[in-house]
């Protein structure tokens, strides 16, 4: 089944309402660390909403980091417990306008890490119970200490699932949908339950191109996939990856994702907090002594996030594919392995929706309190947008 982005769906557990919701500046980033670790343990998040992932270079990504908290009883007279924590940067601008930012930092450079199934940590069942509740305190309740009520406040969320977006327009919040993104998927589980391989679960077209390439690959030699076995082999496969990353998105004219500092900075931190865990997983594909290519993913709790690569196009023929053949090199290993789902993340690129057999939708949305000033304003652009669509005014573009 794809994770869920904030907690678990479906039927909630019962707790005394309302809960208790706690929206403060963050006092020690190593508490939080512990905390934040105990939830998850109790929760269904996804990689992103780990703390491994949360917490990596935190103090330079939240420079002004505020948490969100809820505490609730299952029984009466029972112990008050923490089920739910969400993590804001917040900004402010010259004009006393207040941004807060889920689990992201409003810094370009850093943001460019591109969070996705994101959303509060949420004890398990608790989502749809809470989820509402902790909007309406993300957008109106005063931040401890602060006592002036948040007027002008923005809310953003990025990479979210469906559950929190329907939780803030529950919550009555105003709401401009920036963007929305297939993520596909392919159920491995579901290849085991019938028996099957990877490559039959793939369209004839696809299958024939896969099966083409891995032939001229081993040709030259026999096929393999190797893992980091250590942080400083991951480090320097993730230079190779780099490097083999940069190549090709400059050849088409464009930057390249380790083309900023930070992105690459965090991505080598991440390794050293992640692969220890075996969270995170640095592959090397190979064709005899060719070097295809490398892959960055993440593998939390039997999903693997196919999060970054790098191919080495050089000398290929048109009948060889990199890309194809490493991925399916991939897929068919972690299959053998018993993971559950490989998740080739937001974009419907050609390649990923050939290569998956089921697709979630991630949403990137702001959110304002109904009858604030940002709140007023957000529901001006969509009047302005439905007059215009009324209109015929096909030039019309949200500002």
């Amino acid at each position: 089944m794809p994770p869920c982005n904030a907690g678990e769906a479906g039927a909630g557990r019962a707790v005394l309402s309302p809960p208790r919701i706690v929206l403060r500046p963050v006092a020690d980033e190593e508490e939080l660390g512990r905390q934040w670790r105990e939830l998850e343990a109790r929760s269904n998040c996804s990689f992103f909403q780990s703390w491994t992932y949360t917490g990596c270079l935190m103090t330079e990504r939240f420079p002004d980091p505020i948490v969100l908290e809820a505490y609730a009883r299952e029984v009466e007279e029972g112990p008050e417990e923490r089920v739910a924590f969400a993590l804001f940067n917040r900004r402010r601008s010259r004009f006393r306008a207040e941004r807060l930012m889920l689990g992201e930092s409003g810094i370009p450079s850093f943001d460019s890490l591109f969070i996705e199934h994101n959303g509060p940590l949420i004890a398990r069942g608790l989502a749809p119970v809470l989820l509402p509740k902790l909007v309406h305190a993300a957008l109106q309740q005063p931040i401890a200490r602060d006592h002036a009520p948040p007027a002008k406040r923005v809310v953003f969320l990025s990479g979210i699932g469906e559950d929190l977006l329907a939780a803030a327009r529950a919550a009555r919040a105003a709401t401009k949908l920036k963007e929305t993104r297939l993520a596909p998927a392919l159920d491995l589980a579901g290849l085991r339950r019938m028996g099957i391989g990877h490559l039959d679960r793939l369209s004839a077209n696809t299958r024939y191109q896969v099966r083409r390439s891995v032939r001229s690959f081993a040709a030259i030699g026999p096929l393999s996939i190797r893992r980091a076995a250590n942080p400083a082999e991951g480090h320097l496969w993730l230079d190779a990856l780099s490097e083999l990353h940069q190549r090709t998105w400059k050849n088409r004219g464009f930057p390249g994702a380790f083309a900023d500092a930070n992105f690459t900075r965090f991505h080598h931190a991440l390794i050293n907090r992640g692969l220890p865990r075996r969270e995170v997983d640095l592959l090397e594909i190979s064709a005899g002594p060719k070097r295809l290519g490398y892959l960055l993913n993440f593998v939390f709790r039997g999903t693997v996030y196919a999060y970054q690569s790098g191919f080495d196009y050089t000398d290929a023929s048109r009948h060889q594919k990199p890309g194809l053949t490493c991925h399916h090199m991939a897929i068919e290993m972690y299959l053998r392995e018993g993971l559950d789902r490989y998740d080739f993340l937001g974009g419907a690129e050609r390649y990923k929706m050939s290569l998956s057999d089921t697709a979630t939708s991630l949403h990137w949305a702001s959110l304002a309190a109904w009858w604030s000033v940002p709140g007023v304003l957000l529901r001006l652009g969509h009047v302005r947008k439905a007059l215009a669509v009324g209109l015929g005014l096909r030039s019309y573009r949200n500002p």
